[in-house]
C-alpha cells in the first residue's frame, strides 16, 4: 500500500520549528519508498487542490496529513480525500502545530518529535479499514413532554415547521406553573396573560392541526432510538368531551362531593367534577374517578343533568393507550419545590399562617382560594409579614447550590404586599442575594427603598427559629454578625429550592436518561449543549435540568426544537458515523458488562441469541465498552487495539 505523507507548513507556525527535510530523511529511512510532500496551507483551498491532484498523480492509497489539530480540518481534509475518490477513512493526522511545534522550543527537538510522531501515524494507517457511513430513514416528528411554558414554546415552534408533534401533560391543564401566578416578575406582567396567546395558539391556532394533545397522560415506554422512537402513552380518562363542551360549569355546582382542591395548594375546596381553578385551559372540567359518586358504584347524574350539552360528559369513558412513531423527544416536565418539613425549626406544617412561595402565590391569585386578597387564616389583612430567602438552599444539609429565582419573586411578592396591603411590615431573612440580569434590579432597588422592609442576613438557616404566639408567629434569629434579636410575623413566607419533578425519576428509568448528582436531568455539556440529554435524540427544556426562569426555559425550548429541526430534516435520510463499536458475536459471552458501562445506552441484549448488540445511531464510539469487555468480543471501528498498539509502539522506540 504506498502511503503519502503531506507536510503542511502552516505559513511559520510549523516550519519556523520543525525542518521538514530532516523529518523527510527520517521516515524514507524506515519506509524506502513512501511519498512525502510539503505544502505550504493544506486547508486553502489550493493546498488541498494541489493535494488532491498529487494523490491521482501517485496513486495514493493511504494518507497522513502533519497539520493543526484534528479539530480544527479533520473534516476539511476526510472531504478532499473523498474528492479525490479515495476512503476518507483510510487517512491519520498528526497535530504537529499545537503539540508540538507551539510547546517545544528546541529545533532539534522538535523536529525530532515531529519524525516520531509522522512514523507512528505511518504505522498506524497501513491498519485503517474503509469505513462506509449508513443512512437510514427517519421519521421528523417529535414527542413533547410537559406543556409548561417551554413545553409549549417547544411543541409550537417544531409544529409551525409543518412537524407532527404529540404534547403530552400529566395533568388536566396546560401552562404549567407560570398560568397560575398572576404577577411574574421581573415587570409584574400577568401570567395567564402572557401565556394565553400561546395556549391559544396551541389549541386553535394556525399550526393546532399539527399537534395532538394528550392531557392527564404520561408516557410509559419508549423503545428505539434518534430518528425512529416508538412511545407508548396512558391517558386517563378525564369523563368530559373537550371538544363537545362548552366551559360553561353547569355541572359543577350540582356536584354533592367536595374535597381539598390541589391546584390551588390545598387552601381551599372543589367538587368531584371541575376545573382545575377558573380560566385553566382546555376550557373543560375533569372528573376525579376515586371522588365521583356514579364511578364508584353509586347513584348521581347530577352533574349530566344539569350539562345543557348532550353527552358533553361521558361516564363510561376509558383509559387508552396509544402507540406514537417520533424521530425525538422533548423532556420539558418542570420541576418541584424543596420539602419545608425537613427544616422544622421553620414551623411549616406545625404552625399556622406559614406558606410556601407556591401557596402565597395561589393567595394572590384573583382565582385563587381568597380571590386575590392576602388574608391570615383568621380572615384578616396582615400588619407584618416576614420572607424567609434560601429555605434549603446554599445549605450541605439539604440543596447545594442556589435556585436563582427566589430572591427575584420574594422581591415581586415585597412589591405585591405594599400595593395590597400598603404599610405592611415586611421582614427579608436572607443568607444570600442574587438578582442577575439587566431588568430584575428594579424590584430589587423597589424592596430595599421601602421604608417598611427590613433585611436580616443570616449564616445558616438553624439560625431562625419560628414559635407561635397569639395570632403571630414570633422569629428568633441570629444575623450574619451574631447579633440575636427576634420580630414578630402574622405571616410568615418561605421561599423553598427548586428541586427535580417527582417523576423525574420514573421518566428517568423509562427513557433511560441519565440524571446528575441532585436528581435533574442531565446535559450533554453544560455550558455547549444544555439543551441535549446525554442520549441522542432526547432533548432537554426548562427547569427539568436547572433551576431557571421563564425566559432560560422559553429560550432553552427554543434550543431544543432548533437541534429537532436541524436534524431531522423532512426527506432527508440519518447518516450514521461509522466510527462506532462492534460486537464479535462469536466472542461475545452474554456477561452485560458493556451494557453497563455505556454511557450512551447504545448497547442492549438479544435474550434469544443471549449476544450484546450495539445501535449504530446511539454508539458515540467512545470505546468504554471495548475497554470493559472481558473477552475482547468488542472493536472500536477506526480505533481497534491494533491500530492503537502500531501507533504506541513507533513513539516508544
Amino acid at each position: 500500500m504506498k502511503t503519502g505523507v503531506y507536510f503542511c507548513k502552516c505559513g511559520t507556525n510549523i516550519s519556523d520549528k520543525i525542518d521538514a527535510e530532516k523529518v523527510r530523511d527520517s521516515l524514507a529511512k524506515k519506509y524506502p519508498g513512501i511519498h512525502f510532500k510539503t505544502v505550504d496551507f493544506i486547508c486553502s483551498e489550493e493546498g488541498q487542490g494541489a493535494v488532491e491532484k498529487d494523490l491521482a498523480e501517485n496513486n495514493i492509497e493511504r494518507v497522513v496529513i502533519s497539520a493543526c489539530t484534528p479539530r480544527e480540518h479533520e473534516n476539511t481534509f476526510m472531504r478532499m480525500l473523498s474528492r479525490a475518490g479515495l476512503n476518507p477513512y483510510l487517512m491519520q493526522m498528526v497535530n504537529v502545530r499545537e503539540q508540538i511545534a507551539w510547546v517545544t522550543e528546541e529545533k532539534d527537538r522538535a523536529t525530532e518529535k515531529a519524525g516520531r510522531s509522522i512514523r507512528s501515524a505511518v504505522n498506524r494507517v497501513q491498519l485503517h479499514e474503509p469505513l462506509q457511513k449508513k443512512e437510514i430513514d427517519i421519521c421528523p416528528d417529535a414527542l413533547v413532554i410537559g406543556a409548561g411554558p417551554a413545553g409549549l414554546k417547544t411543541a409550537l415552534t417544531i409544529a409551525g415547521s409543518g412537524r407532527k408533534v404529540i404534547l403530552v401533560e400529566k395533568s388536566p391543564v396546560i401552562g404549567g406553573m407560570p398560568v397560575r401566578y398572576e404577577e411574574l416578575f421581573p415587570d409584574m406582567e400577568c401570567g395567564p396573560c402572557m401565556l394565553e396567546p400561546l395556549m391559544a395558539e396551541i389549541l386553535h391556532g394556525q399550526y393546532a392541526q399539527n399537534i395532538e394533545l394528550l392531557t392527564m397522560a404520561e408516557v410509559t415506554e419508549v423503545i428505539g432510538s434518534y430518528g425512529n422512537f416508538v412511545a407508548s402513552i396512558k391517558q386517563k380518562p378525564r369523563f368530559a368531551d373537550m371538544h363537545t363542551c362548552i366551559g360553561c360549569a353547569e355541572c359543577i355546582e350540582p356536584c354533592p362531593v367536595s374535597t381539598k382542591n390541589p391546584f390551588n395548594c390545598n387552601l381551599n375546596e372543589r367538587k368531584a367534577i371541575s376545573f382545575p381553578f377558573a380560566g385553566a385551559l382546555p376550557n373543560a372540567p375533569f372528573i376525579d374517578e376515586k371522588l365521583c359518586v356514579t364511578l364508584q358504584g353509586g347513584q348521581c347524574k347530577k352533574c349530566q343533568e344539569a350539562c345543557p350539552v348532550e353527552n358533553a360528559i361521558m361516564f363510561d369513558d376509558s383509559e387508552k393507550v396509544y402507540e406514537r412513531t417520533i424521530g425525538a423527544i422533548i423532556i420539558a416536565i418542570g420541576s418541584d419545590l424543596y420539602d419545608c418539613r425537613k427544616l422544622p425549626n421553620l414551623g411549616y406544617g406545625k404552625l399556622g399562617n406559614i406558606y410556601t412561595s407556591k401557596e402565597f402565590e395561589r393567595f394572590m391569585a384573583s382565582n385563587g382560594p381568597t380571590d386575590g386578597q392576602i388574608r391570615t387564616a383568621a380572615g384578616t389583612a396582615p400588619s407584618s409579614i416576614a420572607i424567609v430567602h434560601c429555605v434549603g438552599s446554599l445549605d450541605a444539609n439539604h440543596k447545594e447550590y442556589c435556585s436563582g429565582i427566589c430572591c427575584q419573586y420574594a422581591f415581586k411578592f415585597n412589591h405585591m404586599i405594599e400595593k395590597e396591603i400598603p404599610g405592611t411590615r415586611v421582614y427579608h431573612f436572607y443568607k444570600e442575594l442574587v438578582v442577575p440580569g439587566k431588568d430584575e434590579f428594579s424590584l430589587y432597588h423597589h424592596a430595599r427603598s421601602n421604608p417598611n422592609a427590613t433585611f436580616i442576613r443570616y449564616a445558616d438557616i438553624q439560625d431562625l427559629s419560628v414559635s407561635g404566639e397569639g395570632k403571630s408567629n414570633v422569629i428568633q434569629y441570629k444575623d450574619i454578625s451574631g447579633k440575636c434579636g427576634s420580630v414578630n410575623a402574622d405571616m410568615l413566607i418561605l421561599c423553598p429550592a427548586v428541586i427535580p419533578a417527582e417523576e423525574s425519576g420514573k421518566l428517568g428509568k423509562v427513557l433511560e436518561t441519565a440524571r446528575d448528582q441532585f436528581g435533574f436531568f442531565q446535559e450533554l455539556h453544560g455550558r455547549l449543549d444544555s439543551a441535549q440529554s446525554k442520549i441522542k435524540g432526547i432533548y432537554l427544556a426548562g427547569t427539568c435540568q436547572s433551576p431557571m426562569d421563564i425566559q432560560k426555559a422559553m429560550n432553552q425550548g427554543m434550543a431544543a426544537a432548533g437541534y429537532i429541526l436541524s436534524g431531522l430534516v423532512v426527506g432527508r435520510k440519518l447518516e450514521i458515523q461509522p466510527v462506532n463499536a462492534v460486537v464479535n458475536s462469536e466472542r461475545c459471552s452474554g456477561c452485560r458488562v458493556c451494557i453497563g458501562a455505556c454511557p450512551y445506552k447504545a448497547i442492549s441484549f438479544d435474550t434469544e441469541k443471549e449476544k450484546a448488540i450495539v445501535n449504530d445511531v446511539l454508539c458515540q464510539g467512545c470505546g468504554t465498552c471495548v475497554a470493559a469487555c472481558p473477552s475482547a468480543a468488542i472493536k472500536g471501528n477506526h480505533f481497534t487495539n491494533e491500530e492503537i498498539l502500531a501507533e504506541i509502539a513507533e513513539v516508544l522506540r
